[in-house]
């Protein structure tokens, strides 16, 4: 058993205890509303509010004890009801853990699982001016995004933040009923490395209760004397140069959106090798619907690189080429952490939303591109302004592992590719869902409608949750959705499964099944017990 980290703020913690909020406790609706789609209405009986390792082991303790059915939420900014379920009785929050710091015994950073990405990139630049690749949303908490893999804006240059992952601690329950803090790292000779392999990709909430992540870079000069914390994770460049190019939907027409859209998947099958220097910069398109706002074209990359302007505008005269239409450019040199800290658009704003997402081999072939010009511009039977497809830049570093190095499997893409369709009205949840639904599945008609690896396409992400994709109704395909999300990596993943969560105690619609454990569904509700069953957990 690991004995309790004593981080910088456990004094602070020792003082403070472990809340237990229940529905009458006027902390209740603010603890319940963290997650951030109003399309779900959580109702735990009781949420615990965590501030150390040795409190998540009693809440879970507890939850077991008890046979409630347990969620852990750390930033709440999933997807789905993956927390947000209603057959969830117990909430523990973990967002009173939220530590950085370097952890000499170790010799690598510590980053508790409560933390947001905002923290944990201030925390770590101010201090030793290092960085994690991950995620671009500066609220989300870690403790979900690393599991299922992290990424951001400085992934094609580093690679994925569980490529830089050297440890986690979890919270484990054995077969016993027995809840144990378990230090798990990526040492060949550790026992537990499966558990540190589950959480390099696996997804959260489906092995444990993580407690805290470990990073140090591998390779990097780690045990040195004296120790220099600042060698053992990636540097993020000092300043960003940003370019911004917008197109007025008034001057884009299908044959200028076709254009548009294949400069843009052209380039990046062509820059996506992890040595080639168009790796360095960070693109993005966005594709709202007319009446959303201009179709908009993002560029980022290191501002002290002699070339960056160079790089910069090549990209963008080639993605622009036989385009037509005249756009707005605008550039912004900012200071990393500044440029890094910018909220994001929607921070703050609790709407309805829906979301799915695809790993993509290639650009989009000509079809798609119809495909999605028409639904970005009839009016026809939908007026949402605050409909978007999004197509991502992926592959250089991210591509050089192999697909079981970590459990991330997906190691092969150039893009990534979303739609996102977002409302407030509940009234109007069919109309929405229908459109967005409508829209990915006969994108992907060629392959039953879904990103089939096996058909050309690269899977899907767990970290952008899409439950449709385990439910028999919306995915018709004949491809199960572990296939999607984990590919050849879902097997190794379910004897982890078996070994540290033999009870099935952490589980949610997209969470690793067990072995011979095939059941849909969106919430696979019932009290923890041997393969979902409704009593307590066998002993």
């Amino acid at each position: 058993m690991v004995r309790f980290p004593q981080t910088p703020s456990a004094a602070h913690a020792r003082i403070r205890p472990a809340s237990v909020v229940g529905r009458h406790d006027p902390r209740y609706p603010d603890l319940v509303g963290r997650g951030i789609n109003a399309r779900f209405a959580p109702d735990p009986d009781t949420i615990r509010v965590v501030a150390t390792a040795e409190q998540a082991v009693r809440a879970v303790q507890d939850s077991v004890r008890d046979g409630t059915r347990l969620a852990v939420r750390s930033g709440g900014h999933c997807f789905e009801s993956l927390v947000d379920d209603p057959a969830v009785t117990t909430v523990i929050d973990v967002s009173e853990m939220r530590s950085v710091y370097y952890d000499e015994e170790l010799d690598a950073f510590s980053v508790d699982s409560g933390a947001t990405l905002g923290t944990m990139y201030r925390s770590l630049y101010l201090g030793w001016g290092v960085t994690v690749p991950a995620g671009r949303c500066p609220e989300v908490g870690v403790g979900g995004h690393v599991a299922g893999g992290g990424g951001g804006a400085l992934s094609r240059r580093y690679g994925l933040s569980v490529d830089h992952l050297h440890g986690v601690e979890v919270v484990v329950v054995d077969s016993g009923g027995r809840a144990r803090l378990v230090r798990a790292t990526r040492e060949p000779s550790d026992p537990h490395r499966d558990l540190w392999w589950a959480h390099t990709g696996g997804g959260a909430g489906g092995f444990g209760l993580v407690t805290r992540y470990l990073f140090r870079s591998p390779g990097a000069d780690a045990g040195s004397r004296p120790a220099d914390p600042g060698r053992l994770l990636p540097a993020p460049p000092a300043s960003v140069l940003r370019k911004t190019v917008r197109w007025d939907w008034q001057s884009i027409d299908e044959a200028a959106f076709l254009t548009l859209v294949g400069n843009f998947g052209t380039w990046h099958e062509r820059h996506a090798a992890p040595d080639d220097p168009g790796t360095r910069l960070d693109n993005s398109l966005a594709l709202p619907r007319t009446g959303g706002g201009p179709l908009t074209l993002e560029t980022a990359v290191d501002a002290m690189r002699p070339d960056a302007q160079e790089l910069t505008d090549r990209f963008i005269a080639e993605v622009s080429r036989n385009v037509g239409a005249r756009p707005e450019v605008s550039a912004t040199t900012l200071p990393w952490l500044a440029a890094t800290l910018v909220p994001d658009e929607f921070a703050g704003v609790k709407g309805r939303f829906k979301s799915k997402a695809a790993f993509l081999r290639t650009g989009w072939d000509e079809r798609q591109a119809r495909l999605v010009y028409r639904r970005l511009t009839d009016t026809s039977d939908y007026h949402n302004p605050a409909a978007t497809v999004y197509l991502l830049s992926h592959g250089g570093e991210v591509n050089r592992p192999g697909p079981a190095d970590t459990a991330m499997a997906h190691r092969d893409a150039v893009l990534k590719t979303y739609w996102s369709v977002f409302w407030f009205d509940e009234a109007e949840d069919a109309l929405h869902l229908d459109w967005v639904r409508a829209s990915y599945e006969e994108f992907f008609g060629d392959a039953g409608g879904v990103p089939d690896p096996d058909r050309g396409y690269g899977g899907a992400f767990v970290n952008y949750a899409d439950a449709d994709l385990a439910e028999p109704d919306l995915n018709r395909s004949g491809v199960p959705w572990h296939r999607l999300y984990f590919r050849e990596n879902y097997a190794p993943l379910q004897r982890v499964k078996e070994r540290w969560d033999p009870d099935d105690v952490f589980r949610h619609a997209l969470s690793v099944r067990l072995p011979g454990d095939d059941a849909p569904g969106i919430s696979r509700s019932g009290t923890p017990g041997r393969r979902g069953s409704s009593g307590l957990p066998a002993s």
